[in-house]
């Protein structure tokens, strides 16, 4: 399979995300040629602030896998992870990372910074922009009713108070 195909996989978990009122981020992670975890953003469900895709789908692989180390692997997700998740993956020794929109506020490996210049001592390859427009519409969509949803609610509030 091509990138394209396996980013398609990860929408589709930030799709489950988005059904479950959680942001629409989703990762996948292959790993010689077949994907053996899939994850999506389950912080408001599990009221944890370290549950994002990317933990999740390298926690899912490692056991997996029987190790922490995730060797000739590639994890696709949707944005571009930030500086937690760019941390797990640099300590799983992910080999490879593909993400789809960039990410201005947190992104770690392209927007905010590139934390993999520095002098770490495992350095994933990192592509980006795949899928990108896909990814970046379901978080745009996702955001828009969400704000719509908070201006529906403070409207009903003011109305039950006059």
């Amino acid at each position: 399979m091509k990138d394209e195909q396996y980013m398609a996989l990860a929408i589709e978990q930030a799709k489950l995300a988005a059904s479950l009122g959680e942001v629409p981020v989703g990762a996948v992670l292959v790993h010689q040629g077949e994907v053996i975890a899939a994850g999506y953003n389950r912080r408001e469900i599990d009221k944890d602030p370290l549950a994002h895709a990317e933990l999740l789908c390298i926690k899912q692989a490692s056991q997996a896998l029987g190790g922490w180390r995730i060797p000739d692997a590639t994890l696709y997700v949707t944005l571009e992870p930030c500086p937690m998740c760019a941390g797990g993956i640099l300590n799983a020794r992910i080999d490879r990372v593909v993400y789809g929109a960039k990410d201005p506020k947190a992104g770690s490996l392209d927007s905010v910074t590139q934390l993999y210049q520095l002098p770490y001592n495992w350095k994933p390859q990192v592509t980006g922009g795949v899928l990108e427009e896909d990814c970046a519409e379901l978080l745009r969509q996702f955001f828009a009713q969400l704000r719509q949803r908070r201006k529906l609610s403070g409207k009903w509030k003011r109305l039950k108070k006059d």
